[in-house]
């Protein structure tokens, strides 16, 4: 596992440098390490490193992870869709939704969360570039939907997410991240307490830290290309 502390040392390296180029505090961008698919045994050689926020996407594959990784201290972040049929165990053992897109999900999360000690914190995944594939509210329905979230007992709506379209040249990456951060910019503006802009990965952090992201999610990276 020491390729994994090697990453993470040179992924933490570049994120900052990345942050004071663009005229950002190094401290200013948070990384999440996307552990969807590999084993507790990996997760924990991050964690021997400090790294403490993880970034999943299988509700099951998690959930077994979790009972042997109960004596650390992780931040679990759901970031894969959410299905209805899954909300329960999602409220029940995350700490976070970076993947809310529709008003359905996010009741179901709530009613689930309500008795929890803590509020659930939840990201509205958008759908930047309106690819009809790709999941995530379209950017006209995200003021109503972020109503709606931050009316909801046991959600706390912390900011946005998005995935965007891959794109050949940094410009242009700039473009796909700038449109969600200027949805953040208006809901700030409309009086949302919002402090997240979850977006970036191993192929176009830089860009995404350029617009603002605050967390980037990083997966190959650190553990490298998954079989």
């Amino acid at each position: 596992m020491q390729n994994i502390a090697q990453n993470l040392t040179q992924v933490r390296t570049e994120l900052q440098a990345m942050a004071i180029r663009h005229g950002r505090s190094p401290d200013s961008v948070a990384l999440l390490a996307v552990s969807k698919l590999q084993t507790a045994v990996a997760i924990r050689a991050a964690a021997a490193c400090g790294q403490r926020d993880f970034g999943e996407s299988y509700v099951q594959e998690t959930v077994a992870k979790l009972d042997q990784l109960t004596d650390l201290p992780l931040i679990w972040h759901f970031i894969g869709p959410v299905q209805s049929n899954k909300t329960r165990l999602i409220a029940h053992h995350f700490d976070w939704v970076h993947s809310v897109d529709r008003e359905k999900i996010a009741r179901r999360l709530a009613e689930a969360r309500t008795n929890h000690a803590t509020p659930l914190n939840v990201c509205l995944q958008v759908n930047t570039s309106g690819e009809a594939t790709k999941a995530g509210a379209p950017p006209e329905a995200v003021p109503d939907l972020a109503r709606c979230i931050a009316a909801l007992p046991g959600l706390r709506l912390r900011g946005l997410m998005t995935l965007p379209e891959p794109m050949p040249d940094f410009p242009a990456q700039r473009a796909g991240f700038r449109r969600l951060r200027d949805l953040f910019t208006d809901l700030r503006n409309a009086g949302f307490d919002l402090n997240t802009l979850s977006m970036g990965t191993t192929s176009d952090m830089e860009a995404a830290i350029a617009e603002g992201a605050t967390i980037v999610r990083i997966g190959t990276g650190i553990f490298g290309a998954r079989a």
